[in-house]
């Protein structure tokens, strides 16, 4: 199962043309699962709230497309918490370095945009 970080799932759900040839080939093969953590649901609807320009996303309506698609769901759980305070401090944002736990904790290769992201080991790859 492949866990997308936040703007793969934007992108992914909204702007498909930005995916790289690499992401997009590996979110439509659908021969792995792809997930989306409850992590970026909170981020989007944080991003939403702050009244960013050019950012309104309806994270409710983001999640039942991704449903849709046949995406499935992770859930925040404590054992995620507990793995972020243990992290090494490769990236500072809080949900990205949660992500990044949910992918330990639960044995997923996490899918992200960020390279800096890719520090944290080979259950993350970059696309």
């Amino acid at each position: 199962m492949y866990l997308l970080d936040t703007n793969l799932v934007l992108w992914t759900a909204i702007s498909p043309d930005r995916l790289s040839k690499r992401a997009a080939s590996l979110v439509a093969s659908r021969e792995v699962e792809a997930s989306f953590s409850l992590a970026t649901l909170w981020e989007v609807a944080i991003k939403t709230s702050l009244e960013k320009p050019g950012f309104r996303v309806d994270s409710t309506a983001l999640r039942a497309g991704l449903l849709e698609q046949g995406f499935k769901q992770v859930d925040i759980r404590p054992e995620h918490i507990a793995v972020v305070s243990r992290l090494p401090w490769h990236h500072r944002d809080p949900f990205d370095r949660l992500l990044v736990a949910q992918a330990l904790v639960e044995g997923i290769t996490l899918l992200t945009s960020d390279r800096l992201l890719a520090r944290y080991g080979k259950m993350v790859k970059w696309v």
